[in-house]
Parts: structure tokens; sequence; C-alpha cells
């Protein structure tokens, strides 16, 4: 049942990406910690208290969803008892509340679907206009888009594809594989609260830095993962595979981030384009390292070559992950 529920998740994403209509646990993750983080970032201690809002909010996931799970396990053991059935009987009739629970969980937190067709929306709205791509594209970067050249937009969504696999997919999977699904949300959270308060801006600079740093924590292996996946993804000829990991361990550490370069690198070296360069975050230009050597203009090629090597790698990070699952089950059971 655990490895159906995790295929169930992953090919629920794969059909339906992110349903508007759905309740996202990940939205309640936000309007938990802009709560506190109007409450709790003023005055003194804002390092302080910034921290006990990250670790709280992490051992707290953890804990909520184990109690979830402790639950639906003890509904589906009275049921069986009621109904005189087996695991296996109970389950062939009606799915059990741990396998829907586990199910869905799944399904949220992995976004390849929806990472897949923003960047090709954001593509395609460049194609018709710059306008319209300047606007498709805000919506999955965090940057000012309204004086990026026809050129930029196309990066950004790029760069957002290869950072996002690693934030997405590619370490939820990782999680998932390590500490089960109260692992796997868990990062979600760490993730939230990076992307919500872990900035250098003076508001968040002292309050969000224990979440800047947790999430590089968490990151850090599934980073170097994804761009692994990605080079393997692209090509099977040692010498090129090779290569690329090399252009991957001299361009990756050069990012600002300790984790977002080694992705975008991997997807440099695989289209032999440039990231990176300056950007401005909404009237601060920000003069990041260039990520490759070659400023060659983007097109839709590259666009379809990017997704397909990120769906690629995708697999391949699926396939790992059933292979540890049943591992486990083996052992468990």
């Amino acid at each position: 049942m655990i490895l159906l529920a995790f295929l169930a998740g992953w090919l629920l994403d794969l059909a339906f990406g992110d349903p508007m209509w759905l309740p996202h646990p990940v939205v309640y993750m936000g309007k938990w910690i802009s709560y506190w983080e109007h409450r709790l970032n003023k005055g003194e201690d804002r390092k302080r208290k910034g921290a006990m809002l990250a670790v709280g909010s992490v051992v707290l996931t953890f804990v909520v969803v184990c109690l979830l799970l402790w639950m639906a396990d003890g509904i589906d053991e009275l049921l069986q008892d009621v109904t005189g059935l087996s695991d296996t009987g109970a389950f062939l009739l009606i799915p059990s509340n741990s396998f829907i629970l586990s199910t869905l969980l799944i399904f949220f937190c992995l976004a390849g679907h929806t990472l897949r067709k923003e960047v090709k929306m954001v593509f395609e709205a460049a194609d018709r206009s710059l306008e319209e791509g300047r606007k498709q594209v805000s919506r999955i970067v965090g940057r000012d888009t309204q004086e990026l050249s026809e050129q930029e937009v196309r990066t950004a969504a790029l760069e957002t594809l290869a950072e996002n696999l690693s934030d997405g997919v590619i370490a939820p999977l990782f999680w998932l594989a390590v500490l089960g699904l109260p692992g796997m949300l868990t990062y979600k959270m760490i993730n939230t609260l990076d992307s919500m308060i872990g900035y250098h801006s003076p508001r968040y600079k002292d309050f969000g830095c224990w979440a800047a740093r947790i999430d590089d924590v968490a990151n850090f292996v599934p980073a170097r993962i994804t761009a692994f996946l990605m080079v393997l993804a692209s090509t099977v000829k040692p010498e090129l595979i090779k290569k690329r990991m090399c252009f991957v361990a001299t361009f990756g550490p050069q990012h600002a981030s300790p984790n977002s370069g080694w992705p975008e690198a991997a997807l440099a070296s695989i289209l032999d384009c440039r990231f990176g360069g300056p950007h401005n975050y909404f009237g601060e230009v920000l003069d990041k390292p260039f990520i490759g050597t070659n400023p060659r203009n983007l097109a839709t090629k590259d666009m379809q070559t990017s997704l397909r090597t990120c769906f690629v790698a995708e697999l391949l990070a699926i396939i790992n992950v059933v292979i540890i699952l049943y591992w486990v089950c083996c052992i468990i059971y």
C-alpha cells in the first residue's frame, strides 16, 4: 500500500498538477507563517523570534503528519475489526484511510506537472509578445519582470525550471525516501518558510536567517542529486556526462545560493547557454555571477529540450524512490 500510494500520488500530479479548487497544504503553511511573521517580526530579538518560528514550524509539521497517519491507521484497524476483513481484503473493497491520506499528501508535495506547464506558457506568451512574456514569467519568479528583455524572460523561465525541479520534485522525493511522509511534508514547510521570509532584505535579514539556513541544509544533497540526474537524463555518452559534470562542478558553486547553482549549471551545460548575471529585485540590482560562457539567444527548442530533460530526471528519481520503498517494505514486512 505504501508503494501504491506513492505511485498514485505521482500519477495524480502527472495528470492534474495543482488544481486551483483544491485546498492545498502549502497554502495553509503560508497562512501560518504570515500570521506569526506579522506578530513576531518587530521590536528586539528578531533573529531569536525568527528562529523560534522556523524551528517550531518544522517540528510541528513533522509531529502533525505523524499524528494524522497514526489516526488514519487507527481508523483502518477499527474498520477491519468491525468487518472482520484482512488488510488486503479491506483494501480491495474500499481504499484505506491511510492510503487515501498518503496518496493526497504525496500528490500535494509534488509540483512537476505544474512547473513544466508554467514554463511552457512563458515561452508561448513570449512568442506572442514581450509584454505577455513578462506578465507570464512574473507568476513563477521573485524578481521584477517589468523591464526584462525577451531573452531575459526566457532565461528566467529556464532558471526557475532547473531550480524548482530540485525544490518541487527531487527534494520532496529525497526526504520521502529518508524520513517518509512526515519528512516530505516537513520539507515543504522548510521550503515555504524560505520562500516567504528567507530573504536578505532589511525586513527579513534577521528574522528569516534561520529559515534560510535550514533550507540550505535541507536542499544541500537534493540539489546535487538533481544536477546529476539532469545530466544523466540528457545523454548516455560517458564522455559527455563527464564533461557536463565538470561544468556543473565549476559553475554550480559560483551561484549566490549554495544549492540553486547546481541544477541551473546542469541545464546551462545541456543547452550550452549562459544563465545568471544582474537581476533587478524590485529596485535593487543584484549582480549575480554568470553560469556558463555562451550568451546565445534561447528559443522554443531549448524549452522543449529542458522540459524533456527535467521529466526524464523526474522519472529517474521516481524509479529510485520505488526501489528504496520496496526495499524498506521488504525489511519491515
